[in-house]
């Protein structure tokens, strides 16, 4: 018997390698990854680029590359991915990458030990007069005189405990400092874990500081956050170090306070025009240390940030997004179509809750009634909502739940079958806690149409249009209440554009809701919460 002779097997079909293009210069580290084909030209001319894109399916950059539409289209449908190395993303058009489908991706990390080094130097410079004696001594002038200050047993107090404010606590606890922060978004157990006391508000923290230093990013509610009326709140000789984002302490407060003798010293690495003009009013301010927007540059610093931002496309490009997104491409038409409501709705209801309840430690998410699609995005869409304005990173659907975990965030969904009062019902609820006390704040809202509707704050019932800024205000259910607070908007030239009132019980305690036209002052607020008609009054923005 003659044995068959063995089968050859079938050629094998060659797996095409994912290819990337990195086309400004950077120190990329290792561009030898198993299925993948990195190709480096730092300083690549713009027709070049143009010209090669099309085959690559990543493209890296630093600053120099204008990703723009016409770069975009000219890429085609292969490219999926673009990496930014660093923190900004200036140069890239977010939107239209954002609608083309294309995920952005940067490294804001590789930064953070340089950026929170460099701080630290202003903070050692202000204390010993550093600038000035070098300005002297190179003007000819032995001045040996100056009495600078030890930082030993001060207290430092930094506002925003995020990645780099965290690592400036480490540092100032090495020079035997004592730290303080005030930061409302961050849980009580980071400042456990760091050995850093919690300021109960930005007012407690700049009376007790021997010291201070901002770490927050730059949004609306910290733009100007540290003006003439805080600085004036801090210890006679005190310091002031920005190395965060220009605007955050107000330039001409700044230079006052350092002209009238207020302040002992400061220091800026940034502006809030950058280059700053010759005239500009820190360049002839005493005792101010300037160094050019440098938190970023140290050699260290900018080959972690090569690496890690190939580190990251290349994960993506295997299905992982959750490091870095800069941008949420869109859902797919169908999801949208369906949940485009409920996702604004699940955002707002976050944003609302942030400035009720910031520093949850829970968030929970109840979904009642029956929901067109499934509505694991809106999960999304809240936390995208409720992590607004407090984290390094811009929250978005992509890296919401990997930043809320960082935060120390517990996440949890229930579904119930059926709601009560409407179709379908969203009520998102936030726990905190310190020590052994809890709080606890809960709003609910639905969608007519393809409009979302707030119908839950706390326990009351109430039914108006999430939009602009609401002044949420608590009373004894009597007549006068709404009366007097209208009257005293209107003595402001502020208007009511629209109002909803809820209550437990007839003669209780009763909860209404104005929706106003124009922001309110803290005086306003203050002078709403003094009527002997209203027990608590909260202004927030949507």
């Amino acid at each position: 018997m003659v044995s068959p002779a063995p089968s050859t097997p079938a050629p094998s079909t060659p797996v095409t390698p994912l290819r990337v293009l990195i086309c400004d210069e950077m120190n990329p580290g290792n561009l030898t990854h198993a299925g993948f084909e990195i190709d480096y030209e730092g300083n690549m001319d713009r027709a070049e680029t143009l010209r090669r894109l099309p085959d690559y399916d990543a493209l890296i950059t630093r600053s120099r590359t204008r990703v723009d539409r016409e770069l975009i289209d000219a890429a085609g449908p292969r490219l999926k991915v673009i990496g930014r190395g660093g923190v900004g993303v200036d140069n890239i058009d977010l939107e239209y990458a954002s609608r083309r489908g294309l995920l952005v991706l940067n490294a804001p990390e590789s930064n953070n030990v340089s950026a929170a080094e460099l701080a630290v130097m202003h903070l050692m410079a202000a204390a010993r007069g550093l600038t000035r004696s070098d300005r002297k001594t190179r003007a000819g002038e032995w001045d040996r005189k100056f009495l600078g200050l030890e930082l030993t047993d001060k207290t430092l107090g930094i506002v925003g405990l995020g990645r780099i404010g965290s690592i400036v606590a480490d540092r100032a606890q090495g020079l035997h400092m004592k730290v303080v922060a005030y930061d409302p978004y961050v849980p009580e157990s980071k400042f456990e874990r760091l050995g850093v006391e919690r300021a109960a508000s930005l007012d407690d923290l700049l009376e007790r500081v021997d010291a201070l230093t901002v770490h927050t990013p730059l949004t609306d509610e910290t733009r100007g956050m540290i003006g003439a009326a805080q600085l004036a709140r801090l210890k006679q000789d005190a310091i002031v170090v920005n190395a965060a984002r220009g605007g955050i302490v107000e330039e001409q407060a700044l230079v006052d306070a350092l002209h009238s003798g207020k302040l002992f010293a400061a220091g800026v690495d940034v502006f809030v025009d950058e280059p700053p003009a010759p005239e500009h009013i820190f360049l002839g301010a005493p005792n101010l240390g300037i160094t050019a927007h440098l938190g970023a540059n140290t050699r260290e610093a900018q080959e972690r940030v090569g690496a890690e931002i190939v580190s990251r496309v290349l994960d993506a490009l295997r299905g992982d997004v959750s490091k870095g997104a800069v941008n949420a491409p869109a859902l797919d038409a169908k999801t949208m179509e369906q949940l485009g409501g409920y996702l604004d709705l699940g955002e707002k209801l976050g944003r609302i809750l942030t400035q009720l309840l910031p520093g949850g430690h829970e968030v929970e998410v109840t979904f009642r009634g029956e929901f067109p699609a499934d509505p694991a995005p809106v999960v999304t869409a809240v936390l995208v909502g409720y992590l607004s304005g407090s984290t390094d990173e811009t929250p978005n659907m992509i890296n919401a739940r990997a930043l809320a975990r960082e935060r120390g965030v517990t996440l949890s969904v229930r579904e119930e079958e059926d709601s009560p009062d409407y179709q379908t019902e969203v009520i998102v609820r936030v726990l905190t806690r310190s020590g052994e006390k809890e709080r606890v704040r809960q709003v609910g809202g639905t969608v007519f149409g393809k409009s979302p509707r707030l119908t839950r704050l706390r326990h009351y019932r109430v039914e108006l249009e999430p939009e602009g800024y609401i002044l949420i205000a608590s009373n004894q259910d009597k007549p006068g209440a709404v009366a007097k607070l209208s009257n005293l908007l209107g003595t402001w030239g502020i208007n009511i554009a629209g109002m909803a009132l809820g209550r437990a019980e007839k003669g209780g305690q009763a909860l209404f809701t104005l929706t106003l036209d124009d922001n309110l002052t803290p005086e306003q607020l203050q002078a709403i919460r003094d009527l002997d008609v209203i027990e608590s009054a909260y202004l927030v923005k949507v």
